[in-house]
């Protein structure tokens, strides 16, 4: 029993591990198959233990085709040479989602029976095959760079002494890669005699690690025996913990061809102190920390031609403080046989002015001696000039940019080159939607295409236009905007269009409302002056008739028609003075009980005729809700005035039904009653200004006007809808204050 619980525990254990656990046999019939394989399986291969020993699944199928035959070979080769030594192979398998690099290793046994088991483990290698293959990758690259530049690589060992190179550094001196490996401690006999000591100087400090890097030129004797110039540089790239160095790389190139022009250089100098004399820039060389030769340009530049006063002197002199460290540098680097890139750096003249210059150095060869041949550039009034054209350029982008105004600037054929943001808040479209496109297919209408091109023409044509059109927003809506156009010219060429858009909706939106607003004024003081000179006129007929003598009407019935009219004019003034208030008076936010408001308005209006038979029912639900008391005081006011006086006298129940539900942001109101509803005919202008859409009314024509303007302060949205003969509903939308 313990033994059995060892061998599940084993088990168990077996099954846990991070790899494939199997077993598989050569059988004496000649079947080969798996008899045992872990669970494991089933992740790393995506088939379970039951489809893989099944036996349906030939090992053929579950290997790469490419690694089929190597396999096979190695298990059968294994098979038959069995000598108790662990099997190993390494290949692709098939798993759902394409293939697998694994490694198996497995140990075999020979059983009485003549059967093979093979009992191991397999391992998933993918990752280490991807970083295999990119090591590779990254070798064949370096190699093949190596060639291009024609550079011999060499890799020494300060342990071993031993140096491994490539086939590149055979192939420049012209011996065997064999023959180069065995000359490695017999090396410094084939440098050149002249050579050879600043060779091992240079060498020498660097492997006492005096220097991490080096570079030395010397001549070489090659295969066929003549002499060639080569260029060596090296770099300690690993140290031991004592900082001692382990290894050194380094580079070798032909310099044969590089020495070759530096001597026929040294041949012509004279010819080249000619030459050199008249070029517009200055060319000096520097050696041993002097100006050994200055041409006129730099005599000129530095001392107004007083030759003495440089020619011989030191030459960090005349470098501006803040160069020196750099200018010493790139000497050495020069002098080590380094090529240095151009450089700004300041001269100081001998009369004290700081020039800027643009300099280059090179290694020369004067007197047989290194030098550094410099040559330069005063650059001071170009730097200037490019100073005052970035700031230029830097004025016209921020301008261009931060304009609150919509800025297109366009090539001479009318192509989009840039907008700025501007444009793009204005119009919904940026550089990138625009670029290299007209700039007529996006903002400009249908009809009004012919404008846009005619624009564009006027422009090109040198002629700076301002227009006011309108233009089309990303979205579609319309955009009232004055245009002002004009060339972008360079030597009285037009080389593009600077198109300034700014925008007047608002201006005209506000020059619309004004218009409406003068022709309501108008129609204001019309119907003002005659709705109160019509019951003042009615008020003096009736104290006329009352004044003749013949008269025997009773007094009292005029005092009380004077008194409706009295009313009427007083209601009418209401109105009016309604009006202004909504007009002029800030909104003032507090909280709104519906119920008591409403309730006062039926209170307040109790004096109409019929008020008194209204049913009324008044639902409300929902959040507190925070406005304008006295505006929406004044919707119901006037909603439910009309409701009275428009009730339909057939009806023996005239009703108002009020439904208000309160939510957190907004309040939905539905005001309805039967009353006798609105002619189609008189949808559209019942809310406007003194229109009386009924006989049967004999109010202001305000009522309506002042729900709809009341109704717009408040930011909220009225829609209508009426039957006539049956009811009307207004239906309300009121922003929530309180958000």
């Amino acid at each position: 029993m313990k033994n059995t619980e060892e061998i599940q525990r084993k088990g168990k254990l077996i099954d846990s591990l991070p790899a494939v656990t199997f077993e598989y046999s050569f059988f004496v019939s000649g079947i080969r198959d798996f008899v045992y394989i872990s669970p494991r399986c089933e992740k790393m291969f995506g088939l379970t233990q039951t489809e893989i020993l099944s036996g349906e699944l030939s090992m053929q199928s579950y290997i790469h085709p490419q690694d089929w035959p190597r396999f096979r070979i190695s298990i059968i080769e294994k098979s038959k040479n069995f000598d108790h030594s662990d099997w190993r192979w390494e290949g692709r398998v098939k798993v759902p989602q394409g293939y697998l690099w694994i490694e198996a290793i497995a140990s075999g046994e020979v059983l009485n029976d003549g059967t093979i088991t093979w009992v191991g483990i397999i391992h998933d290698i993918g990752h280490r095959k991807q970083v295999e293959q990119r090591q590779c990758e990254m070798e064949q690259r370096l190699e093949l760079a190596l060639k291009g530049a024609d550079l011999g690589l060499w890799d020494y060992n300060y342990q071993t002494n031993e140096t491994e190179l490539n086939k590149q550094w055979s192939k420049i001196l012209g011996y065997d890669h064999e023959e180069l490996l065995g000359m490695q401690k017999t090396y410094e006999d084939f440098i050149h005699p002249d050579d050879l000591h600043e060779y091992t100087r240079i060498m020498t400090t660097h492997r006492l690690s005096k220097s991490d890097s080096f570079s030395c030129a010397y001549r070489f004797k090659i295969k066929n025996g003549a002499w060639r110039w080569v260029l060596e540089k090296g770099q300690i790239v690993e140290r031991d913990t004592q900082g001692n160095p382990i290894r050194s790389v380094g580079i070798i190139q032909d310099f044969e061809e590089h020495k070759i022009k530096e001597k026929a250089v040294q041949e012509s100098e004279e010819r080249y102190r000619q030459l050199v004399d008249h070029i517009p820039m200055g060319v000096s060389i520097l050696q041993d920390g002097k100006v050994k030769y200055i041409n006129k340009y730099g005599i000129n530049l530095l001392a107004d031609g007083q030759t003495d006063e440089v020619l011989g002197k030191p030459f960090m002199r005349f470098i501006a403080p803040e160069n020196e460290q750099l200018t010493t540098e790139r000497v050495a680097r020069v002098l080590a046989g380094e090529e240095v890139s151009a450089i700004e750096q300041i001269f100081v003249c001998l009369n004290g002015q700081h020039r800027i210059v643009e300099a280059l150095a090179m290694p020369f060869r004067y007197g047989g001696k290194p030098a550094v041949q410099s040559i330069f550039r005063d650059v001071t009034d170009q730097k200037k000039a490019e100073t005052e054209k970035r700031k230029s350029e830097t004025l016209f982008s921020q301008l261009f940019h931060v304009s609150p105004m919509a800025i297109a600037m366009l090539d001479d054929q009318g192509k989009v080159q840039q907008v700025n943001e501007g444009f793009e808040a204005m119009f919904g479209y940026s550089s990138t939607d625009l670029q290299g496109k007209s700039l007529n297919e996006f903002i400009v209408p249908e009809n009004l295409e012919s404008e846009g091109n005619d624009l564009n023409t006027l422009i090109s044509s040198q002629q700076v236009v301002r227009i006011e059109t309108v233009r089309l927003h990303r979205d579609g809506h319309i955009l009232s905007v004055i245009i002002y156009g004009m060339p972008i010219m360079i030597e009285g060429v037009a080389i593009g269009i600077f198109g300034v858009y700014v925008d007047i909706t608002e201006q005209k939106k506000t020059e619309e409302e004004l218009k409406t607003r003068n022709a309501e004024l108008d129609n204001f003081v019309y119907k003002v002056s005659h709705d109160l000179r019509a019951p003042l006129s009615s008020v003096r007929g009736l104290v006329n008739l009352a004044k003749l003598p013949e008269n025997k009407d009773d007094p009292a019935e005029y005092l009380t028609m004077i008194g409706r009219k009295v009313d009427q004019l007083d209601h009418f003034i209401t109105d009016v003075l309604s009006h202004s208030k909504n007009l002029k008076m800030d909104l003032r936010i507090e909280p709104i009980d519906f119920k008591n408001l409403i309730d006062q308005t039926f209170t307040d209006l109790n004096y109409l005729k019929g008020a008194d038979e209204i049913m009324r029912s008044l639902t409300i639900e929902g959040e507190t809700f925070m406005s304008d008391r006295w505006r929406i005081g004044e919707i119901f006011r006037n909603l439910i005035s009309n409701a009275i006086k428009y009730r339909n006298f057939r009806k023996p129940d005239p009703e108002i039904i009020i439904e208000i539900r309160v939510t957190e942001k907004m309040a939905f109101i539905k005001f309805s009653d039967n009353g006798i509803g609105i002619q189609p005919e008189s949808m559209e202008k019942i809310f406007h200004m003194f229109y009386r859409a009924s006989e049967q009314s004999d109010g202001s024509g305000l009522g309506l006007y002042i729900v709809k303007n009341a109704v717009e302060k408040l930011g909220g949205h009225l829609d209508v809808k009426s039957t006539y003969g049956e009811g009307t509903t207004f239906t309300f939308e009121l922003p929530n204050r309180s958000v």
